[in-house]
């Protein structure tokens, strides 16, 4: 497939490629209830999805000490385990990704991943559905600083030989159109997932799709 100037395409996951929240929102009000604390709202916990759990959780609780917010997102860590343990996660793919990577795969083009997910989670997520395949970089919150630092989008560049033109990252988040803003690679957003449309226009996104297919065609006339 012919994307013009593009050689590396990268997607966030959870809320990008595969449709998580149920399971977050229900560990994170396990986790509190454990705790012995007030859940935060749903669409609170919805707006942090994408950032490495210790800064998601100094979101939710500014006024709360680093100690804190290590221990809930520890015992978050560890209640989201025994979900995966009794095959209780809810993760399924969005309409058109699997058609999309797919049709992206060319000896020309790269694809990686930039998440707040850790890289144990990503693999699992991945091979579940049989995805792993399709790309050449992996970048996590447990490998680099979190969004909307451009880290992840700099190794994946550095990994690959890529140039920022050549570069565009895709999300569903404003972490991730200021991540790929920081990192001066295209920014698109995706209309199906957590932030809104305003929000990822206020953020930089360079453009918005409201589908998988569109991607390719978006790209071209980007150029």
């Amino acid at each position: 497939m012919d994307l013009g100037r593009y050689r590396l395409i990268v997607f966030d996951c959870d809320g990008t490629l595969v449709d998580s929240q149920a399971t977050i929102l229900t560990v994170m009000q396990e986790t509190c209830a454990l705790l012995d604390i007030t859940p935060p709202a749903d669409d609170i916990m919805r707006r942090t999805v994408g950032l490495t759990l210790e800064i998601a959780m100094a979101h939710i609780w500014p006024e709360k000490s680093g100690a804190w917010h290590n221990e809930i997102a520890n015992a978050y860590r560890a209640r989201f385990r025994e979900h995966r343990l009794h095959e209780k996660v809810s993760e399924s793919l969005f309409e058109g990704i699997q058609d999309l990577l797919v049709s992206l795969r060319a000896p020309h083009l790269f694809l990686g991943i930039a998440t707040g997910k850790e890289m144990r989670g990503l693999e699992i997520t991945l091979n579940r559905h049989g995805l792993r395949q399709h790309f050449h970089t992996f970048q996590t919150a447990d490998k680099c600083p979190s969004k909307p630092h451009p880290a992840m989008l700099l190794k994946a560049m550095e990994e690959l030989g890529c140039r920022a033109e050549e570069t565009v990252m895709i999300g569903d988040t404003s972490f991730d159109m200021l991540m790929a803003q920081a990192a001066k690679v295209t920014s698109v957003g995706v209309s199906w997932g957590y932030h809104s449309v305003e929000d990822l226009n206020q953020a930089g996104a360079t453009a918005i799709l409201d589908s998988a297919n569109e991607l390719p065609g978006l790209l071209l006339k980007l150029q």
